[in-house]
Protein backbone atom coordinates (compact mmCIF):
# COMPACT_ATOMS: atom_id res chain seq x y z
CA UNK A 1 0.00 0.00 0.00
CA UNK A 2 2.71 2.36 0.93
CA UNK A 3 4.70 1.72 -2.68
CA UNK A 4 1.07 2.31 -3.97
CA UNK A 5 0.44 5.65 -2.35
CA UNK A 6 4.23 6.48 -3.11
CA UNK A 7 3.78 6.10 -7.00
CA UNK A 8 0.17 7.55 -6.79
CA UNK A 9 1.70 10.72 -5.35
CA UNK A 10 5.02 10.79 -7.41
CA UNK A 11 2.45 10.53 -10.81
CA UNK A 12 0.37 13.37 -9.74
CA UNK A 13 3.17 15.60 -8.68
CA UNK A 14 4.48 14.26 -12.55
CA UNK A 15 1.55 14.98 -14.20
CA UNK A 16 1.02 19.07 -12.63
CA UNK A 17 4.53 19.63 -13.92
CA UNK A 18 3.50 18.59 -16.90
CA UNK A 19 0.17 20.38 -17.43
CA UNK A 20 1.26 23.39 -15.42
CA UNK A 21 -0.71 26.38 -17.04
CA UNK A 22 1.04 28.97 -18.98
CA UNK A 23 0.86 32.45 -19.84
CA UNK A 24 1.87 33.44 -23.68
CA UNK A 25 1.17 37.05 -24.58
CA UNK A 26 2.04 38.11 -28.39
CA UNK A 27 2.78 41.33 -28.75
CA UNK A 28 3.93 42.40 -32.50
CA UNK A 29 6.50 45.70 -31.98
CA UNK A 30 7.68 45.29 -28.19
CA UNK A 31 10.95 45.07 -26.71
CA UNK A 32 12.53 41.65 -26.32
CA UNK A 33 12.79 42.54 -22.08
CA UNK A 34 9.70 43.00 -19.89
CA UNK A 35 8.84 42.38 -16.26
CA UNK A 36 6.22 40.17 -14.52
CA UNK A 37 4.43 41.65 -11.97
CA UNK A 38 1.56 40.61 -9.47
CA UNK A 39 -1.19 43.65 -7.93
CA UNK A 40 -1.96 43.73 -4.65
CA UNK A 41 -4.25 46.77 -5.03
CA UNK A 42 -2.05 49.57 -5.83
CA UNK A 43 1.54 47.66 -5.21
CA UNK A 44 3.19 45.87 -8.16
CA UNK A 45 5.79 43.20 -6.67
CA UNK A 46 8.18 41.98 -9.36
CA UNK A 47 8.30 38.10 -9.87
CA UNK A 48 10.10 37.37 -12.68
CA UNK A 49 12.03 39.09 -16.04
CA UNK A 50 11.18 37.84 -19.58
CA UNK A 51 12.84 37.97 -22.86
CA UNK A 52 10.47 37.62 -25.67
CA UNK A 53 11.19 34.65 -28.61
CA UNK A 54 9.30 35.51 -31.54
CA UNK A 55 7.56 38.36 -30.47
CA UNK A 56 5.75 35.96 -27.56
CA UNK A 57 6.26 36.27 -23.65
CA UNK A 58 6.12 33.03 -22.08
CA UNK A 59 5.35 32.70 -18.18
CA UNK A 60 4.64 29.50 -16.21
CA UNK A 61 2.21 29.80 -13.39
CA UNK A 62 2.77 26.70 -11.81
CA UNK A 63 1.85 27.44 -8.06
CA UNK A 64 0.71 31.07 -8.60
CA UNK A 65 -2.47 32.33 -6.80
CA UNK A 66 -6.05 33.46 -9.04
CA UNK A 67 -5.56 37.02 -9.46
CA UNK A 68 -4.24 40.03 -11.43
CA UNK A 69 -1.21 40.11 -12.80
CA UNK A 70 0.73 42.77 -15.48
CA UNK A 71 3.46 42.30 -18.10
CA UNK A 72 5.60 46.13 -17.75
CA UNK A 73 7.75 47.47 -20.26
CA UNK A 74 8.05 50.70 -18.70
CA UNK A 75 6.25 53.24 -16.68
CA UNK A 76 4.01 53.98 -19.41
CA UNK A 77 3.66 50.60 -21.07
CA UNK A 78 2.02 47.37 -19.32
CA UNK A 79 -0.66 44.99 -20.00
CA UNK A 80 -2.69 43.74 -17.31
CA UNK A 81 -4.60 40.17 -17.44
CA UNK A 82 -6.67 37.47 -15.50
CA UNK A 83 -4.92 34.42 -14.41
CA UNK A 84 -7.04 31.70 -12.61
CA UNK A 85 -5.93 28.13 -13.04
CA UNK A 86 -6.06 28.29 -16.88
CA UNK A 87 -4.10 28.67 -20.07
CA UNK A 88 -3.63 32.56 -21.09
CA UNK A 89 -3.03 33.35 -25.20
CA UNK A 90 -3.51 37.13 -25.80
CA UNK A 91 -2.54 38.71 -29.09
CA UNK A 92 -1.84 42.56 -29.36
CA UNK A 93 0.29 45.61 -30.74
CA UNK A 94 2.68 47.72 -28.46
CA UNK A 95 1.96 50.20 -30.55
CA UNK A 96 -1.94 50.09 -28.96
CA UNK A 97 -1.74 47.56 -26.41
CA UNK A 98 -5.23 47.73 -25.30
CA UNK A 99 -7.44 48.66 -28.58
CA UNK A 100 -5.61 46.07 -30.69
CA UNK A 101 -5.98 43.59 -28.37
CA UNK A 102 -7.39 39.48 -28.72
CA UNK A 103 -7.67 36.89 -26.34
CA UNK A 104 -7.09 33.99 -28.25
CA UNK A 105 -7.15 31.53 -24.78
CA UNK A 106 -9.13 32.52 -21.52
CA UNK A 107 -13.00 32.89 -21.33
CA UNK A 108 -11.54 35.00 -17.89
CA UNK A 109 -9.67 37.27 -19.42
CA UNK A 110 -12.73 37.99 -22.57
CA UNK A 111 -14.97 39.30 -19.65
CA UNK A 112 -11.96 41.01 -18.40
CA UNK A 113 -11.44 43.25 -20.74
CA UNK A 114 -14.91 43.38 -21.68
CA UNK A 115 -15.63 44.84 -18.23
CA UNK A 116 -13.00 47.01 -18.68
CA UNK A 117 -14.33 48.50 -21.65
CA UNK A 118 -18.23 48.27 -20.86
CA UNK A 119 -17.03 50.31 -17.40
CA UNK A 120 -15.05 53.13 -18.81
CA UNK A 121 -18.39 53.42 -21.76
CA UNK A 122 -20.74 53.07 -19.02
CA UNK A 123 -19.65 55.96 -16.57
CA UNK A 124 -18.60 58.17 -19.34
CA UNK A 125 -22.15 58.48 -20.95
CA UNK A 126 -24.23 57.86 -18.05
CA UNK A 127 -22.57 61.12 -16.40
CA UNK A 128 -23.45 63.07 -19.38
CA UNK A 129 -26.93 62.34 -19.56
CA UNK A 130 -26.98 62.51 -15.21
CA UNK A 131 -25.85 66.33 -16.34
CA UNK A 132 -28.75 66.84 -18.66
CA UNK A 133 -31.66 64.74 -16.47
CA UNK A 134 -30.47 67.61 -13.91
CA UNK A 135 -31.04 69.98 -15.63
CA UNK A 136 -33.30 69.83 -18.50
CA UNK A 137 -36.99 70.56 -18.66
CA UNK A 138 -38.09 66.99 -17.02
CA UNK A 139 -41.99 68.07 -19.39
CA UNK A 140 -39.66 68.51 -22.39
CA UNK A 141 -40.01 64.90 -25.22
CA UNK A 142 -35.79 64.90 -24.70
CA UNK A 143 -35.95 64.22 -21.38
CA UNK A 144 -37.62 61.11 -21.65
CA UNK A 145 -35.60 59.97 -24.35
CA UNK A 146 -32.80 61.06 -22.23
CA UNK A 147 -33.68 59.25 -19.51
CA UNK A 148 -34.82 55.82 -21.29
CA UNK A 149 -31.39 56.16 -22.78
CA UNK A 150 -29.93 56.54 -19.51
CA UNK A 151 -31.78 53.80 -17.94
CA UNK A 152 -31.39 51.36 -20.95
CA UNK A 153 -27.10 51.56 -20.40
CA UNK A 154 -28.15 50.59 -16.69
CA UNK A 155 -29.72 47.60 -17.52
CA UNK A 156 -27.07 46.18 -19.73
CA UNK A 157 -24.47 47.11 -17.45
CA UNK A 158 -25.97 45.25 -14.86
CA UNK A 159 -26.80 42.72 -16.91
CA UNK A 160 -23.21 41.66 -17.41
CA UNK A 161 -22.27 42.60 -14.17
CA UNK A 162 -24.67 40.26 -12.52
CA UNK A 163 -25.89 37.90 -15.47
CA UNK A 164 -23.41 37.13 -18.08
CA UNK A 165 -20.19 37.46 -16.09
CA UNK A 166 -21.55 35.03 -13.32
CA UNK A 167 -21.88 32.01 -15.36
CA UNK A 168 -19.23 30.16 -13.47
CA UNK A 169 -19.88 32.25 -9.63
CA UNK A 170 -17.11 30.80 -8.26
CA UNK A 171 -14.59 31.98 -10.82
CA UNK A 172 -11.93 34.42 -9.60
CA UNK A 173 -13.06 36.99 -12.84
CA UNK A 174 -17.37 36.44 -11.40
CA UNK A 175 -16.20 37.50 -8.37
CA UNK A 176 -14.00 40.55 -9.33
CA UNK A 177 -16.71 41.66 -11.63
CA UNK A 178 -19.47 41.71 -9.20
CA UNK A 179 -17.28 43.43 -6.62
CA UNK A 180 -16.02 45.58 -8.87
CA UNK A 181 -19.50 47.06 -10.60
CA UNK A 182 -19.97 50.67 -10.42
CA UNK A 183 -23.19 51.65 -8.41
CA UNK A 184 -26.39 52.06 -10.64
CA UNK A 185 -28.94 55.01 -9.45
CA UNK A 186 -32.11 56.40 -10.44
CA UNK A 187 -31.50 59.06 -12.59
CA UNK A 188 -34.90 60.55 -11.46
CA UNK A 189 -33.45 61.64 -7.92
CA UNK A 190 -32.04 64.96 -8.02
CA UNK A 191 -27.80 65.15 -7.33
CA UNK A 192 -28.11 65.83 -3.94
CA UNK A 193 -30.41 62.92 -2.83
CA UNK A 194 -27.91 60.16 -5.44
CA UNK A 195 -25.37 61.22 -3.23
CA UNK A 196 -27.07 60.46 -0.56
CA UNK A 197 -28.42 56.95 -2.10
CA UNK A 198 -24.26 56.07 -3.32
CA UNK A 199 -23.04 56.66 0.35
CA UNK A 200 -25.85 54.35 1.88
CA UNK A 201 -25.44 51.57 -0.84
CA UNK A 202 -22.72 51.94 -3.34
CA UNK A 203 -20.59 49.30 -1.31
CA UNK A 204 -23.67 46.68 -1.40
CA UNK A 205 -22.00 44.48 -3.93
CA UNK A 206 -18.97 44.25 -2.43
CA UNK A 207 -17.61 40.93 -1.08
CA UNK A 208 -15.30 42.67 1.84
CA UNK A 209 -14.89 38.60 3.22
CA UNK A 210 -12.74 37.90 -0.41
CA UNK A 211 -9.42 37.93 0.67
CA UNK A 212 -8.44 36.50 -2.92
CA UNK A 213 -9.52 39.53 -4.04
CA UNK A 214 -6.79 41.59 -2.59
CA UNK A 215 -4.52 40.55 -5.55
CA UNK A 216 -5.99 42.89 -7.99
CA UNK A 217 -7.29 46.25 -7.86
CA UNK A 218 -10.89 45.70 -6.31
CA UNK A 219 -10.74 47.16 -3.08
CA UNK A 220 -8.38 50.28 -3.75
CA UNK A 221 -10.81 51.06 -6.81
CA UNK A 222 -13.61 50.49 -4.64
CA UNK A 223 -12.41 52.54 -2.15
CA UNK A 224 -11.06 55.73 -4.06
CA UNK A 225 -14.66 55.45 -5.64
CA UNK A 226 -17.05 55.97 -2.49
CA UNK A 227 -14.51 58.56 -1.21
CA UNK A 228 -15.04 60.86 -4.00
CA UNK A 229 -18.76 60.56 -2.90
CA UNK A 230 -17.54 62.43 0.36
CA UNK A 231 -15.54 65.38 -1.85
CA UNK A 232 -17.11 68.20 -1.75
CA UNK A 233 -14.20 71.42 -2.47
CA UNK A 234 -16.87 73.95 -1.41
CA UNK A 235 -16.26 72.64 2.39
CA UNK A 236 -13.55 74.18 4.51
CA UNK A 237 -10.66 71.36 5.56
CA UNK A 238 -12.22 70.95 8.54
CA UNK A 239 -15.63 70.19 7.68
CA UNK A 240 -14.11 67.94 4.58
CA UNK A 241 -11.78 65.78 7.28
CA UNK A 242 -15.55 64.99 9.05
CA UNK A 243 -16.65 63.67 5.70
CA UNK A 244 -14.09 61.43 4.66
CA UNK A 245 -13.67 60.45 8.48
CA UNK A 246 -17.75 59.42 7.91
CA UNK A 247 -16.40 57.40 4.87
CA UNK A 248 -13.11 55.55 6.43
CA UNK A 249 -15.56 54.57 9.12
CA UNK A 250 -17.82 53.14 6.48
CA UNK A 251 -15.45 51.29 4.58
CA UNK A 252 -13.11 50.08 7.18
CA UNK A 253 -16.09 48.60 9.58
CA UNK A 254 -16.96 46.42 6.20
CA UNK A 255 -13.57 45.43 5.69
CA UNK A 256 -13.26 43.95 9.41
CA UNK A 257 -15.13 40.23 8.31
CA UNK A 258 -11.17 39.81 6.81
CA UNK A 259 -7.90 41.22 8.11
CA UNK A 260 -6.32 40.93 4.78
CA UNK A 261 -8.88 43.21 3.26
CA UNK A 262 -9.14 45.05 6.54
CA UNK A 263 -5.12 45.72 6.47
CA UNK A 264 -5.52 46.32 2.84
CA UNK A 265 -7.75 49.05 2.45
CA UNK A 266 -5.82 50.47 5.90
CA UNK A 267 -2.55 51.03 4.32
CA UNK A 268 -4.13 52.17 0.82
CA UNK A 269 -6.19 55.05 2.82
CA UNK A 270 -3.59 55.91 5.18
CA UNK A 271 -1.11 56.66 2.21
CA UNK A 272 -3.85 58.23 0.43
CA UNK A 273 -4.51 60.69 2.76
CA UNK A 274 -0.51 61.28 3.14
CA UNK A 275 -0.09 62.28 -0.01
CA UNK A 276 -2.92 65.12 0.34
CA UNK A 277 -2.02 66.22 3.43
CA UNK A 278 -4.75 65.03 5.61
CA UNK A 279 -2.72 64.29 8.61
CA UNK A 280 -5.77 64.91 11.40
CA UNK A 281 -7.58 61.80 9.41
CA UNK A 282 -3.96 59.81 9.38
CA UNK A 283 -3.94 60.25 12.89
CA UNK A 284 -7.73 59.41 12.98
CA UNK A 285 -6.92 56.46 11.37
CA UNK A 286 -4.42 55.09 13.24
CA UNK A 287 -6.08 55.72 16.54
CA UNK A 288 -9.17 54.57 15.81
CA UNK A 289 -8.29 51.38 13.34
CA UNK A 290 -4.49 50.48 13.45
CA UNK A 291 -4.39 51.12 17.47
CA UNK A 292 -7.92 49.55 18.20
CA UNK A 293 -7.44 46.61 16.36
CA UNK A 294 -3.71 46.15 16.68
CA UNK A 295 -3.53 45.66 12.92
CA UNK A 296 -0.04 44.71 11.90
CA UNK A 297 0.47 46.86 8.63
CA UNK A 298 3.13 46.57 5.87
CA UNK A 299 6.75 47.05 7.19
CA UNK A 300 7.60 48.80 3.74
CA UNK A 301 5.15 51.36 4.92
CA UNK A 302 6.97 54.61 4.77
CA UNK A 303 8.90 55.42 7.53
CA UNK A 304 6.88 58.51 8.67
CA UNK A 305 4.26 56.39 8.19
CA UNK A 306 5.83 53.49 11.03
CA UNK A 307 6.80 56.27 13.41
CA UNK A 308 3.39 57.86 13.69
CA UNK A 309 1.99 55.16 14.31
CA UNK A 310 4.79 53.76 16.46
CA UNK A 311 4.24 56.90 18.80
CA UNK A 312 0.47 56.58 18.59
CA UNK A 313 1.21 52.99 20.31
CA UNK A 314 3.91 54.07 22.94
CA UNK A 315 3.58 57.58 23.77
CA UNK A 316 -0.40 57.38 23.87
CA UNK A 317 -2.09 59.89 26.77
CA UNK A 318 -1.27 58.41 29.95
CA UNK A 319 2.42 57.08 29.14
CA UNK A 320 5.57 58.47 30.67
CA UNK A 321 7.14 60.38 28.00
CA UNK A 322 10.84 60.00 27.58
CA UNK A 323 13.38 62.32 29.36
CA UNK A 324 14.82 64.96 27.71
CA UNK A 325 18.48 66.53 28.28
CA UNK A 326 19.90 68.81 26.12
CA UNK A 327 21.99 71.73 25.76
CA UNK A 328 20.10 75.28 25.61
CA UNK A 329 21.67 78.07 23.23
CA UNK A 330 24.22 78.97 25.87
CA UNK A 331 25.24 75.12 26.48
CA UNK A 332 23.79 74.62 29.51
CA UNK A 333 21.74 71.66 29.97
CA UNK A 334 18.15 71.69 30.19
CA UNK A 335 16.58 68.22 31.96
CA UNK A 336 12.76 67.60 31.34
CA UNK A 337 12.77 65.83 35.07
CA UNK A 338 14.12 68.37 36.81
CA UNK A 339 11.79 71.14 35.90
CA UNK A 340 9.47 72.45 38.69
CA UNK A 341 6.42 73.33 36.80
CA UNK A 342 3.31 71.16 36.76
CA UNK A 343 2.34 71.04 33.81
CA UNK A 344 5.05 71.13 30.31
CA UNK A 345 4.85 71.75 26.77
CA UNK A 346 7.64 69.90 24.68
CA UNK A 347 7.61 71.07 21.55
CA UNK A 348 9.50 69.68 18.55
CA UNK A 349 9.91 71.77 15.56
CA UNK A 350 12.62 73.06 13.00
CA UNK A 351 13.49 76.43 11.11
CA UNK A 352 12.93 75.66 8.00
CA UNK A 353 9.65 73.89 8.62
CA UNK A 354 7.35 76.02 6.75
CA UNK A 355 4.41 75.56 9.27
CA UNK A 356 6.67 76.08 12.16
CA UNK A 357 7.28 79.54 10.66
CA UNK A 358 3.26 80.34 10.97
CA UNK A 359 2.21 78.13 13.81
CA UNK A 360 5.10 78.33 16.57
CA UNK A 361 5.17 82.18 16.81
CA UNK A 362 1.23 81.49 17.27
CA UNK A 363 2.28 79.18 20.28
CA UNK A 364 4.83 81.64 21.72
CA UNK A 365 1.60 84.57 21.90
CA UNK A 366 -0.41 81.76 23.87
CA UNK A 367 2.63 80.95 26.11
CA UNK A 368 3.64 84.80 26.18
CA UNK A 369 -0.16 86.14 27.18
CA UNK A 370 0.04 83.18 30.60
CA UNK A 371 -1.21 86.64 33.60
CA UNK A 372 0.00 82.99 35.58
CA UNK A 373 2.48 80.84 34.07
CA UNK A 374 0.49 77.71 33.85
CA UNK A 375 2.35 75.72 31.92
CA UNK A 376 6.25 75.88 30.90
CA UNK A 377 7.48 75.16 27.35
CA UNK A 378 10.47 73.41 26.08
CA UNK A 379 11.14 73.85 22.48
CA UNK A 380 13.53 71.16 20.77
CA UNK A 381 14.84 72.31 17.56
CA UNK A 382 15.33 69.91 14.98
CA UNK A 383 17.68 71.74 13.07
CA UNK A 384 21.66 71.17 12.32
CA UNK A 385 22.69 74.50 11.44
CA UNK A 386 23.38 76.85 14.59
CA UNK A 387 23.39 80.41 13.42
CA UNK A 388 19.58 79.35 11.77
CA UNK A 389 18.72 78.20 15.17
CA UNK A 390 19.52 81.19 16.93
CA UNK A 391 18.54 83.46 14.43
CA UNK A 392 14.41 81.96 14.34
CA UNK A 393 14.48 82.33 18.20
CA UNK A 394 15.67 85.81 17.84
CA UNK A 395 13.07 86.71 14.84
CA UNK A 396 10.27 85.15 16.69
CA UNK A 397 11.58 86.21 20.24
CA UNK A 398 11.00 82.76 21.46
CA UNK A 399 11.58 83.34 25.35
CA UNK A 400 10.67 79.89 26.74
CA UNK A 401 13.57 77.10 27.29
CA UNK A 402 15.03 76.41 23.63
CA UNK A 403 16.82 73.47 23.50
CA UNK A 404 18.76 71.39 20.67
CA UNK A 405 21.88 68.68 19.94
CA UNK A 406 21.87 70.21 16.11
CA UNK A 407 21.39 66.63 15.09
CA UNK A 408 18.41 67.05 12.97
CA UNK A 409 15.91 63.70 13.00
CA UNK A 410 18.96 62.01 13.88
CA UNK A 411 19.15 63.25 17.31
CA UNK A 412 18.04 61.74 20.62
CA UNK A 413 14.99 62.78 21.56
CA UNK A 414 13.58 62.70 17.78
CA UNK A 415 14.11 59.30 17.79
CA UNK A 416 13.20 58.57 21.55
CA UNK A 417 9.31 60.94 20.95
CA UNK A 418 9.46 58.90 17.37
CA UNK A 419 9.13 61.83 15.46
CA UNK A 420 7.61 62.11 12.31
CA UNK A 421 6.57 65.33 11.68
CA UNK A 422 6.95 68.89 13.03
CA UNK A 423 5.53 70.74 14.61
CA UNK A 424 4.53 67.91 17.17
CA UNK A 425 3.93 68.48 20.83
CA UNK A 426 2.97 66.97 23.69
CA UNK A 427 1.88 68.07 27.09
CA UNK A 428 3.28 66.12 30.25
CA UNK A 429 2.69 67.27 34.04
CA UNK A 430 5.83 67.39 36.50
CA UNK A 431 6.08 63.05 37.00
CA UNK A 432 6.59 63.21 32.56
CA UNK A 433 3.20 61.31 32.47
CA UNK A 434 1.52 62.57 28.86
CA UNK A 435 -1.25 64.48 29.35
CA UNK A 436 -1.98 65.74 25.79
CA UNK A 437 -0.73 65.59 22.64
CA UNK A 438 -2.04 68.78 20.82
CA UNK A 439 -2.94 68.65 17.10
CA UNK A 440 -2.74 72.45 16.18
CA UNK A 441 -3.16 75.55 17.79
CA UNK A 442 -6.95 75.51 18.46
CA UNK A 443 -6.08 72.11 20.84
CA UNK A 444 -3.81 74.07 22.44
CA UNK A 445 -5.46 77.25 23.87
CA UNK A 446 -7.49 75.02 26.08
CA UNK A 447 -4.41 74.29 27.98
CA UNK A 448 -3.62 77.95 28.26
Amino acid sequence: MNKLALLIISTLFLWLNIFAQNVTIYIENAPRKAAMFELEGEKASEIDSLLSENNAFSFSMKNFHSGIYRLSFDRIHSLSFVYDGSDVKIKTDFKNLFDSLKVINSESNKLYYDFIKLNKSFKTKTELLNVILQHYPQNDEFYDKALRKYEELQYKYSYFANVTAQKEQGAFIARYIRSSQLPVVDGKLPFEEQIKYLKAHALDYVNFSDEELTYSDCFTNKTIEYLTYYRNPQLPKPLLEKEFMNAVDTLLNKAKVNTIVYQQITEYLIDGFRKFGFDKIINYIIDNYVIADDLCLDEKLEHSIQNRIEQARKLKVGSIAPNIVLPDTSGKAIDLSKLNSEKTLIIFYASWCPHCKKIVPQIANLYKAQKKKNIEALAVALDKNRQDWIKFIKDNNLNWLNVSDLSGWKGKAAKDYLIYATPTMFIVDKNRKIIAKPFGITDLKKWF
